[in-house]
């Protein structure tokens, strides 16, 4: 800005000045009612609406899968899209602290003295772009389903079995769901895109038996789920491998029948979160 430019802004700003409104009542009272309609407005959509409300809190589980308020699930949400474990850190702590200090700092480094975004088309465009990421990734961070839960329904043999096997069925998903296999895999829509491979057609891959020995004698970084008891594991290794294309339950019958070897590599079958 050169020195003409210069009073040329001081004259416009003295005239605008002169024509402004005080603050004193004027934009004390005209904020003073937006805050009140935003509140009226925060108020009816919560009677209206409602909240969300999750399970109680509950100090002694190691099983609680935690979710983030609505605005933070676009942060959330890049732990999925940044897969790598080592680059963790920069999807939780990285991106986020940059993209801080880009905004602090943009008054020193962006000078242009332009205010029309159409003559600011850099600053305008990765304006759109950062806000366009954060609803696109807290739009999938809302529709994720719930890493502690397991929202699949029995597959068709399962409904057709008698009430023993369903039972079985359903407190096997229920083990799988408590013991974080959401937090490493993908099951239906829950449960997240890694570090193990999704889970939502494994017994196309393995057999029970072979499930319930890479529960039992997993490989690393998979925990072993030993712990918890041969009729817990049977119960587990059942539910997953009755997880299959097309809701087919071959490998997954009323006798629980147990699998061949191993069809493939013991990474695949869940794991504990980290």
């Amino acid at each position: 800005m050169n020195q003409r430019e210069k009073e040329e802004y001081l004259r416009e700003y003295a005239v605008l000045k002169a024509q402004g409104k005080p603050f004193f009542p004027y934009i004390i009272v005209k904020d003073g009612v937006m805050m009140i309609v935003v509140i009226g407005t925060i108020m009816l959509l919560s009677l209206l609406l409602g909240g969300e409300l999750t399970a109680k809190a509950d100090a002694t589980t190691t099983t609680y899968a935690p979710r983030p308020e609505w605005y933070y699930f676009w942060a959330f949400e890049l732990l999925r899209v940044v897969k790598p474990p080592y680059l963790v850190g920069l999807a939780t702590v990285g991106i986020p602290t940059i993209s801080i200090l880009l905004l602090i700092l943009l008054p020193f480094y962006d000078r242009n003295p332009e205010r029309h975004p159409l003559r600011r088309p850099i600053a305008t465009t990765t304006g759109i772009f950062l806000i366009g990421a954060m609803f696109f990734l807290s739009y999938l961070g809302a529709e994720a389903g719930a890493p502690s839960r397991i929202e699949l329904g029995p597959p068709p043999a399962i409904q057709e079995a008698d009430q023993a096997t369903q039972t079985k069925w359903d407190l096997g998903r229920k083990l799988v769901a408590q013991s974080s296999c959401g937090g490493c895999h993908k099951i239906g829509e829950n449960g997240n895109d890694g570090p193990g491979p999704p889970l939502t057609e494994i017994g196309d891959r393995l057999k029970e038996g072979a499930i319930r020995e890479t529960l039992i004698n997993p490989t690393a970084p998979m925990p072993s789920f030993a712990d918890l008891g041969a009729d817990q594991i049977d119960k587990m290794a059942f539910f997953l491998s009755s997880l299959k294309s097309g809701g087919e339950d071959e490998g997954a019958s009323a006798t629980g029948a147990e699998g061949g070897g191993a069809e493939s590599e013991g990474g695949s079958a869940p794991s504990k979160a980290p």
